[in-house]
């Protein structure tokens, strides 16, 4: 398996690869760029479907972390890790205990959170290992509210920007995947009088923002065809792929998943349509911006400094009109360009 031809590795300072035999655990730490500060970003747990599909994911989402850091104004590096393991799997106590054991062998070059199959409970148990856990109980805690909370404001400076309006209500937002963040979203889109049409794999998720938000729930394979305003991916990545595209009938794509395109051209495909996106790593940077208030926390400063992605975002959607580029080529211009100054 190549690393330093690999399609997605990006000049990445270090990329681990991890493995204890009692717990049985499989991991990939990568760290993409220090300039800012010590690595930080989420561990995702999930059952790929190979070593190759694992490593492609960490290299994305490591280098996503790195500008998403840098736009949030956050002194932070970028880097992620991912565990090959069912969700699922019942020992958990010792899997995490060892993934803090070499998560600690970086000696604070690349702290650890909650991502994807990952629960806070988990990262404390990675605490009893390691001090390079971030996220922690009792500190900054859950930090999806957060994630929400700065996707749902970037929604919203997506609907400025394109239609001149301050609301979401009336407006039919697709919301596929009903997670932690998910739900939060869900909740924020509602209370505005948006109508939702919501898709997940876990039908208690489907059933509860049913239930109490009065979605329409569709299958999974016909969330991108729905006649809407807005859709929202907030599952896995690379929703945004040359099969979905054509059935797209969404003006605006804005979404807390990671790595929603699944190629960088995916994007220019989008420009070409008229649909306006949300770059992924910048909407989504609520939570780790949370989390940079940890050791002396303050939720009023935390939410005050996530609310500041809608002007970060109302931003890269004027210069991207003015300069005719597509949005994530500005993001990623104007992340370099911070991470290059701190060199």
């Amino acid at each position: 398996m190549a690393v330093f031809n690999h399609p997605s590795f990006d000049n990445h300072e270090h990329v681990m690869f991890c493995h204890d035999e009692e717990s049985g655990l499989k991991a990939i730490i990568a760290v993409h760029n220090t300039n800012l500060g010590p690595a930080v970003g989420g561990c995702r747990m999930w059952q790929y479907e190979s070593d190759e599909e694992a490593l492609t994911d960490v290299l994305r989402l490591s280098r996503g972390m790195t500008y998403k850091n840098a736009l949030a104004g956050l002194s932070m590096g970028g880097g992620k890790s991912v565990i090959l393991a069912d969700p699922k799997t019942a020992n958990r106590e010792a899997l995490f205990r060892a993934f803090g054991r070499a998560v600690d062998s970086l000696g604070g070059r690349y702290y650890s959170a909650e991502d994807v199959g990952v629960s806070t409970t988990d990262i404390m148990i990675a605490h009893q290992e390691t001090p390079y856990m971030a996220g922690l109980e009792g500190k900054s805690g859950d930090p999806s509210p957060f994630t929400a909370l700065g996707t749902f404001l970037g929604i919203k400076a997506a609907v400025k920007h394109q239609r001149g309006l301050d609301t979401v209500k009336g407006l039919k937002i697709s919301v596929q995947g009903i997670g932690h963040v998910g739900y939060y979203l869900c909740k924020h889109l509602h209370e505005e009088g948006a109508e939702l049409i919501v898709t997940d794999i876990n039908q208690e998720a489907l059933e509860t923002v049913k239930n109490d938000f009065g979605a329409i729930v569709v299958a999974p394979q016909d969330i991108y065809t729905q006649d809407v305003d807005i859709y929202a991916p907030c599952a896995l990545g690379a929703s945004i792929n040359d099969h979905t595209l054509p059935l797209l009938k969404a003006s605006i794509v804005a979404g807390c998943a990671n790595n929603q395109l699944a190629e960088r051209r995916h994007g220019e495909a989008l420009k070409e349509m008229g649909i306006l996106y949300a770059p992924d790593y910048v909407i989504n940077a609520g939570g780790i911006i949370n989390v940079s208030f940890e050791n002396e926390y303050d939720a009023a400063a935390s939410t005050a400094k996530v609310e500041k992605i809608y002007d970060t975002l109302s931003t890269i959607f004027k210069q991207a009109d003015e300069q005719n580029r597509t949005t994530g080529d500005v993001a990623d211009e104007m992340a370099r360009a911070i991470i290059n100054a701190a060199k």
